[in-house]
């Protein structure tokens, strides 16, 4: 049986949702509150440097396939990330240590302008409680790095802590 892939942005636990060098104005929080793509005109900005690390904690553990970043400025795009899962606290010297990473992903230019799903080692994805993404660098080299969109593919693992949402299925 296969299962159907949605967005775990609906997931998401806004209360434990942080961002490391997030320009004050410009939050992380301001393009996933919705729990969905963000179409406004909210975007994340890095502040001191062009380095990220995004925080995605989830109500539920969850299996993680793909994820997309999008900006609407290409130069000031992500261009290599690296991905951690289940760290509670995790800081930028953590990340750069090479052992914690569990994938590191070069995104292109048409990546990050059309938001495309870039798909994960899906196996070392299957029991996620946070999405760490630490933004290395970005496409042109800029001080600074923006993301106006973020997107994580997967489905919740069934019996996991938040099952308000299921519902009983009848036999077919």
């Amino acid at each position: 049986m296969a299962e159907t892939e949605v967005s775990l942005l609906e997931q998401l636990d806004l209360s434990q949702l942080t961002c490391l060098n997030e320009a004050q104005e410009h939050t992380l929080k301001s393009i996933v509150a919705n729990k969905k793509k963000n179409t406004g005109s909210a975007y994340l900005l890095s502040d001191a440097d062009e380095q990220l690390l995004l925080s995605l904690p989830f109500s539920q553990t969850v299996k993680v396939r793909a994820i997309a970043l999008q900006t609407s400025n290409v130069a000031q795009g992500p261009r290599k990330i690296r991905l951690v899962i289940n760290r509670p606290s995790l800081s930028f010297d953590d990340v750069e240590d090479e052992a914690s990473v569990v994938q590191e992903i070069d995104l292109s230019e048409e990546d990050v302008r059309e938001g495309r799903k870039v798909p994960l080692r899906f196996v070392r994805f299957q029991s996620v409680n946070s999405l760490h993404i630490f933004v290395v660098s970005n496409q042109g080299g800029e001080d600074e790095t923006r993301i106006d969109a973020i997107e994580v593919f997967g489905t919740p693992v069934m019996g996991t802590r938040d099952v308000s949402g299921l519902r009983k299925v009848e036999d077919e």
